[in-house]
């Protein structure tokens, strides 16, 4: 019995010190718990919560015995910005930056998006359909590249810290795109002439294969920039220059690497996804382009995305569904007697948790080394 208990608590070392995964997927746990708590304690039920994340993923109603399953497809356009701007901040967390500026860059790319895609007739634009939609999605990674690689080029030349330049960088993006997008011919302070048809991501198939949701071909953009971002930085040359020089400049200097152009460049790959994430959002949720007065959350949400997916490509994305299906669950939940607050409340429980991990890290490596100095092992 004591044996078979050591071999547990050595095994549970083991993940605690070696696995990041696991310490993920153990404070994700941890924050549903304290949500059970809490809605406990005010006296709520929660399996309401439970039963609205269910409906959620599975399209399944247990209070109706019904299954729509355009709750999928809901949960699916929800989390695709997520994800895109999670990449956006783990892409330059791994090259050793901290990117608070991808709500910026997202509204750039949505800015640029909109921009080309009112700029066309929709005859001009039927001509050569995937010209001008090409365009579109170019321009707001193009436009989230500059903004930042702007960040990016100061942080190398200068010293300047990317976290006071991306955090100032997202107000200019916001004061920007009013300016710009008041300015466009036929728009008023709330939206912008309707897209032409050619140049919209939505995608008739996919919608009527969940039931007439929002789901469009953002989805393959998505996925195809988490393959990206996994293979630039795992299997590729330039992804190991970046990581080295995250892990320690000087090394990276010492080998030759080009340390300053790779911090450019990889702000710039950075806000490029958080521009896609921008057109995926104004170009397939919406015929028409929108006048923001206010962030709308998606960039600051890829932070705590990032960080609990520890910053890689499936890590990201496992996040970014989480989290998409926490905030698709809200109306549910509020329909269930469930505060939808619960749901924001589980996603800061996780970041916090997540922010304690090097401690937790910390802790079971001392543990083990002082077992091992005892000689218990």
């Amino acid at each position: 019995m004591t044996t078979n208990i050591k071999k547990i608590e050595n095994k549970l070392l083991e993940l605690f010190t070696g696995s990041n995964g696991f310490i993920s997927a153990m404070v994700v746990l941890l924050g549903f718990l304290v949500a059970t708590l809490l809605l406990l304690i005010i006296g709520r039920n929660p399996a309401g919560m439970y039963q609205a994340i269910l409906q959620v993923v599975t399209g399944f109603d247990s209070r109706r015995g019904t299954w729509n399953v355009r709750y999928i497809g809901e949960w699916l356009v929800m989390s695709m910005p997520l994800i895109l701007c999670g990449l956006s901040m783990g892409f330059s967390a791994r090259s050793g930056l901290f990117n608070i500026g991808a709500e910026g860059q997202y509204i750039a790319g949505l800015t640029a998006a909109q921009f080309i895609a009112v700029s066309f007739s929709g005859a001009e634009a039927a001509k050569v359909p995937f010209l001008y939609l090409s365009m579109a999605v170019l321009g707001a990674m193009s436009a989230g590249a500059v903004w930042g690689g702007i960040a990016g080029f100061f942080k190398a030349r200068y010293k300047v810290s990317e976290v006071v330049t991306t955090i100032m960088m997202n107000y200019i993006a916001l004061f920007v795109h009013r300016l710009i997008t008041l300015n466009i011919p036929g728009s008023n302070t709330f939206r912008t002439p309707d897209f032409p048809a050619a140049a919209s991501l939505s995608n008739p198939v996919l919608a009527s294969l969940t039931n007439n949701s929002r789901l469009n071909d953002g989805l393959w953009f998505t996925i195809i920039a988490v393959l990206i971002h996994f293979l630039i930085m795992e299997k590729s040359a330039f992804g190991f220059s970046l990581r080295a020089a995250g892990y320690n400049r000087e090394a990276a200097l010492y080998a030759g690497m080009r340390v300053k152009t790779n911090i450019t460049a990889a702000m710039a790959i950075s806000g490029a996804f958080a521009g896609l994430a921008g057109a995926v959002v104004s170009l397939g949720v919406f015929t028409h382009g929108r006048v923001l007065t206010v962030f709308e959350g998606y960039g600051f949400d890829g932070i705590a995305v990032a960080l609990g997916g520890n910053c890689t490509a499936i890590g990201i994305s496992v996040m970014g569904l989480l989290f998409g299906m926490l905030k698709s669950a809200q109306p549910l939940m509020q329909s269930r007697q469930i505060p939808r607050e619960i749901a924001s409340i589980i996603m800061g429980l996780v970041v916090v948790f997540i922010a304690l991990r090097p401690g937790i890290t910390m802790f079971a490596d001392w543990y083990k080394k002082e077992k091992t100095r005892k000689g218990e092992e």
